[in-house]
């Protein structure tokens, strides 16, 4: 049986891991980006160029890019992500950046479009590990979501989080194992993740302003994968690192 995907791909670090994840797995895989007025909408606009990007035995399992508009998050929400405001905590304990409800959002009508597409598997780069406490990343909330979405459109939707118990670092270390250096390099240079939006200077981790909460912590997670990576070639030796 021909197993399909459908992977919400917004254009950033995660959703391209979660991209290459799938299309090592599945016969057929389709992607989602939604465009809900946020403020680093240029994401979006990195896909093509990253899915052109994969190499040929990948390409001839990917299927179309859709992209949904999902304005009224904008409207209902008051976040740093969907305004030009400073991005700080709040008094709950929650990152500003938090749009409630996005990934239930997300999921369900990604679950609609798979449902008219004949698309079994749903992935997503949701993840408890590494993320801001943003209640809807939870490993609870996408079980409890699958479970609703199954019942409320009688199908056998598996929604798959690869991520879910990985720290930035091992998600790079995902990325080279799945595609090699070339697919951590086209991840780096191709994708977008920080939450101004500012494409600007490139970094060794990627494009970004550097400072908001988003950059910070794919370049700590950079950093990280790269002394473990460092310390996978040159092994100890008698108590003493072999560069030593």
């Amino acid at each position: 049986m021909t197993e399909k995907a459908l992977v919400l791909f917004s254009g950033g670090q995660d959703s391209a891991t979660c991209l290459a994840w799938a299309l090592s797995r599945f016969d057929h895989v389709e992607t989602l980006g939604f465009d809900y007025g946020q403020r680093h909408r240029i994401e979006l606009e990195c896909r093509d160029d990253f899915r052109r990007t994969l190499p040929a035995d990948w390409q001839a399992k990917l299927g179309p890019d859709h992209t949904l508009a999902l304005d009224a998050l904008k409207e209902i929400s008051d976040t740093a992500l969907t305004r030009e405001t400073e991005i700080a905590m709040r008094e709950d304990g929650l990152p500003n950046t938090f749009v409630p409800g996005r990934n239930i959002v997300f999921l369900t009508f990604a679950a609609a479009l798979a449902y008219r597409r004949g698309l079994r598997h749903v992935v997503g780069g949701m993840c408890e590990t590494d993320y801001s406490g943003y209640p809807d990343c939870r490993d609870d909330t996408i079980k409890a979501l699958q479970v609703a979405l199954n019942l409320g459109m009688a199908q056998r939707f598996v929604l798959h989080t690869p991520l879910m118990w990985l720290d930035k670092a091992q998600t790079w270390e995902l990325a080279e194992q799945l595609g090699g250096r070339k697919l951590v390099c086209d991840i780096v240079e191709k994708t977008h993740t920080c939450y101004k939006g500012e494409r600007g200077e490139l970094h060794p981790w990627g494009h970004g302003c550097g400072a908001c909460p988003a950059c910070e912590l794919r370049a700590r997670g950079w950093a990280e994968y790269e002394t473990r990576a460092h310390a996978r070639m040159h092994p100890p030796r008698n108590g003493k690192l072999a560069d030593d």
